[in-house]
Order: structure tokens, then sequence, then C-alpha cells
């Protein structure tokens, strides 16, 4: 399919068209190109679209994609491939999501294939290769060449393809429950938009501000993010990093002290009296308002026991056919045994390692290093029955 010059979609109407052939379809293949460096929220520049007849591009720029919110609200199972970067974008340009995700990335790592990039996946599993040559593509120039928009068709030609041997090897190892209930999490993932109250934890620096130096740094990167948001440019092009350091380190009462922080001397009349506005608002600032960093309240005293579960889940997915990352991490191991939330203590993960490290920490089970420490061995205390 990948050599097959993909159709090019540049106008609504010829949109709607598309639209109306795929909503006929059960499946179809999506992904998106986008730049990111010059706005606060990435800018959709192509889609891509894939189905059994053929592949299709429809330029973002030219044309409103809003009405894709139809085909993604449809029956249709929608394929990508690490989705996870693509389904905040449509939802922002389509205010929709896909109705049913088959991600081959998570998949793959059910079928003991790892976490693989596309490139990867194509070649192991259908032995052919991708040409990523246009990978450096600037996907916001136009015209777009034909070596991008072939390259651009073929990062979903062969999707549905990956799809069928995917399913093939997940139905023969039973992973497909597995498999839907991840694919499900990632599609309803909710997307985290910055809050402009925490946004001063990102200046160097930040965590040894205290008292009216951390209050002032609050509300300035506060107002530098709302900016940003309004502007529909990166926080950086309204203060740059360097200005937001010295602010902190030397917050300025008058425009003269502004302009003597180093990079701030060129400031715009207004943007200099925003800064100065907000600086007062952070001198006026109640201490019970300032956001601080979280603090874990993690046990210390666990640390080793934790760096042995979280040796001994990567074992159980190596055995079992998963990549380590999606069974679960250390800090997904750290997190149950210090009594919070997991992903580890529900679903398919409890099941192969959640409830066996909670024998652990109820004084079920131990831990020992076997074949001479190059293993965890996770048994049934002697004190209570079998542990798994």
């Amino acid at each position: 399919m990948s050599a097959v010059e993909p159709r090019y979609v540049e106008d609504d109407a010829a949109l709607g068209e598309l639209i109306d052939v795929l909503m006929t379809e059960p499946i179809y293949g999506l992904d998106t190109e986008f730049v990111a460096e010059r706005s606060y929220w990435p800018r959709l520049c192509l889609l891509q679209l894939s189905w059994p007849g053929g592949v299709a591009l429809v330029d973002a720029l030219a044309v409103d994609v809003t009405p894709l919110h139809r085909l993604l609200e449809g029956p249709g199972t929608m394929v990508t491939h690490a989705g996870g970067s693509d389904l905040p974008i449509l939802e922002r340009a389509c205010g929709a999501r896909p109705s049913v995700l088959f991600d081959t990335q998570v998949v793959a790592g059910f079928v003991g294939l790892g976490l693989p990039s596309l490139v990867s996946l194509v070649s192991s599993v259908l032995g052919t290769r991708l040409d990523k040559g246009e990978q450096l593509t600037d996907w916001s120039r136009r015209p777009l060449s034909r070596g991008a928009r072939l390259y651009a068709a073929g990062d979903v030609a062969h999707l549905l393809e990956l799809t069928s041997e995917l399913r093939q090897r997940l139905v023969a190892m039973g992973r497909e429950d597995w498999a839907t209930a991840e694919c499900e999490v990632l599609r309803t993932l909710p997307v985290r938009d910055a809050d402009p109250d925490t946004a001063w934890w990102r200046i160097k620096g930040s965590r040894s501000l205290r008292a009216e130096k951390a209050t002032i740094a609050q509300a300035v990167s506060a107002w530098r993010e709302r900016r940003a948001q309004e502007l529909d440019r990166p926080p950086r092009f309204v203060l740059s990093e360097l200005i937001m350091a010295g602010l902190a380190a030397r917050p300025p009462r008058t425009a003269a002290d502004l302009s003597d922080l180093r990079g701030a001397g060129s400031l715009p009349k207004d943007v200099t009296d925003e800064v100065l506005d907000a600086v007062a608002v952070g001198r006026r600032m109640n201490a019970s308002e300032l956001r601080v960093p979280p603090k874990h309240d993690d046990d210390a005293s666990l640390d080793a026991a934790v760096a042995l579960l979280a040796a001994w889940t990567a074992q159980v997915a190596v055995s079992e056919k998963i990549d380590p990352r999606l069974l679960g991490t250390r800090d997904d191991v750290r997190t149950l045994v210090n009594g919070r939330p997991s992903r580890l203590a529900v679903g398919w993960r409890a099941d192969m390692v959640g409830e066996r490290i909670l024998d652990l920490v109820g004084g079920r089970a131990v831990l020992r290093l076997v074949d001479g420490g190059r293993r965890v061995q996770l048994e049934p205390s002697p004190q209570h029955g079998e542990a798994g």
C-alpha cells in the first residue's frame, strides 16, 4: 500500500467525501504530524488516514478538520501507533476522541515485541522497511514535497495489516482482554493542561525560594503561562527562562529594576507593566495561597524492598513475554508498597504481580536472592500458605 500515491485532501468538500467513505469501514488507521516549537499547543499540520481502499493525507492547515468528529465518534476502530500524543491533538482539533482504539505499540508489548517504534514493528512483524528519510520535515511548510507525502503515508499504510497480525498473536496468547483494557486506558486518559499556579516549579532554583520570593515567582509564572495560552506561544517567548530566573532572585519594584535584569532590557512597555503588576500581586499574596511542590511521604526504609521488587517485577514481565515498562515501573512498585493508589493493584497487573507484592507487604511472603544473586524470588512465608 505504501507504494501507492496517497490521496491529498486540501478542501472541505473532499474531506466530507473521505469521511463518508471511512464511516462505512469497521477499522481505519490514523496518525498526525504536528509542530510544537512555536506555539503553546501543538499545531496540527497533517492527518494521515488509511483503510482497505487506500491512504489519504488531510492538509489540516488548509481544511477545517472539525467534521472528523463524525468519524471518531462512529463505531469504527481507530488504529494508531504510540497514540498518546495524537489523542489530545485530535481532541483539541476535532472535539472528539475515537470511540474504540487499537494502539499497535501498546499491543506489541503484550505479545513479546516490547514497545517498539513503528519502523521496528513493521520490519519485525511484516518484513517491510519504512523509509524515514523525511523524519525531520517541517510539517507546517507548504507545499509538502512528494517525499514528505510518501513518508507520511507510510506511517499509516501498514497499520491495518499490523493489526491483523497482532490480533492473531493476542488470541494465541489469550491476552485480548488485557490489550483491550490497556488501549481503553490510553483512549480515556484525561488531558492535563498546565496549571498556571504551579508553573513556577519549573523555574531554575525554584525549590530554594522562600517567603515573598516564592509568592512572586508563582504570580509572575502564572501570568506568563496565561499570557502564553492567550497568544498561543511558548511561555519562553513571553519571558525567557533567563528573565524568569532573574525575577525570582531579584524581584523588581520599578521598570528600571526590571530592565537591569539580564535579557529584560528590550521588553515592550505593556509587557513591563504587566510583569510589574504580577510582581505586586505576588508581594500581596498570602502565604497560604502559595502552591508548593508535593512532598512524597514514602517510607524510605522500604527502598531496598522496592528495588528488589522492581527487579522481580521485571523478571516476571520477561518470563511472561510482556514489556517490563508495560507491566510496571519502579514508581508503580513504590506507590503500591507505600500504600498509595497504584495501577499494580487492579486488573491483570494485580493478578500477575500486585497481589503477590501485597503478600510481601503483609508478611505473607518473603524475598530471596537466588542463582548466586542473579535472580529475585518471591516465596511464601513459612508461617503462611503459598504466595505464588
